[in-house]
């Protein structure tokens, strides 16, 4: 893959992150990746805090996934998804994906949180 394939990465990545294949989903991401997260701001791929233990925990708590479409060009890309997750159904989300060198290097992640606050993270089945 080269930088220009932004759609083409980003679409592979939101497969496998909403399929549960949380490793497939990081061979995609930089090492050196930064997130903007509602809650927090994640900074490169491994420790405590990484990008590994944020998606890896949030695909823990997913029940299903779908992805709904992947919007994009050669340098960036926005991946719009549907989860089911333990404690909410349909949690909608939209991440805003640049590449650089073949990975993904920046994501502005943006989640419905309405639904969150009346669950109270207590486990749901989806309808």
């Amino acid at each position: 893959m080269d930088n220009g394939s932004a759609l083409k990465i980003a679409e592979e990545y939101g497969r496998a992150w909403v399929s549960g294949d949380v490793e497939k989903a990081l061979s995609l991401v930089a090492d050196d990746v930064v997130c903007q997260a509602p809650r927090r701001r994640v900074v490169g791929m491994e420790g405590v805090g990484g990008y590994r233990e944020f998606l890896a925990t949030f695909v823990a708590d997913m029940i299903s996934g779908e992805l709904i479409d992947v919007l994009g060009d050669d340098d960036r890309a926005a991946v719009v998804s549907i989860t089911q997750m333990r404690y909410v159904a349909d949690y909608r989300s939209v991440e805003y994906i640049t590449v650089r060198d073949g990975k993904i290097n920046y994501l502005i992640s943006v989640f419905d949180r309405e639904p969150i606050p009346q669950s109270s993270r207590t486990p749901k089945t989806p309808a």
